[in-house]
Order: structure tokens, then sequence, then C-alpha cells
């Protein structure tokens, strides 16, 4: 249960990742919120009790080359 005022959002709502860090592991690239949300570093999230997964959305190093944008 959510102790704050007002309470985070729901791990199904779409402002889900608005739900307050209660455990950040920053060297491991990763933090849990308040709704049980697992956010990592690169966006990605894994939702609680296997409701699936939030794909990363930023675009990896490798794809913003020189040579990748101008193909």
């Amino acid at each position: 249960m959510c102790p704050h005022q007002p309470r985070c959002p729901e791990a199904v709502a779409s402002d889900r990742m608005a739900a307050r860090v209660v455990a950040g592991y920053p060297e491991q690239g990763w933090s849990l919120l308040c709704n049980g949300i697992i956010v990592f570093d690169d966006t990605g999230a894994l939702l609680p009790d296997g409701l699936g997964i939030v794909p990363p959305t930023v675009v990896p190093a490798t794809a913003a080359t020189p040579a990748a944008l101008a193909a």
C-alpha cells in the first residue's frame, strides 16, 4: 500500500511512472517504485505480478551513429 498523499498511481495506470522511488540502485541501473514497478536506466520497466514489460524508449547509441542516420 502506498503511504504517500496523494497516493502514487497504480502499476496499470497510464501515469504509472510518476510513482515515487522507494529503493534506488543507480550502480546497478534500476529503481523500485512505490507501485511495485522496477524501472531501468534505459527507461524500460518490469510491471509487478507478471503484468508485462515497458520497452525502453531511448534510441541505442549504435543506432544513432552518423553512418546509420545516413542510411
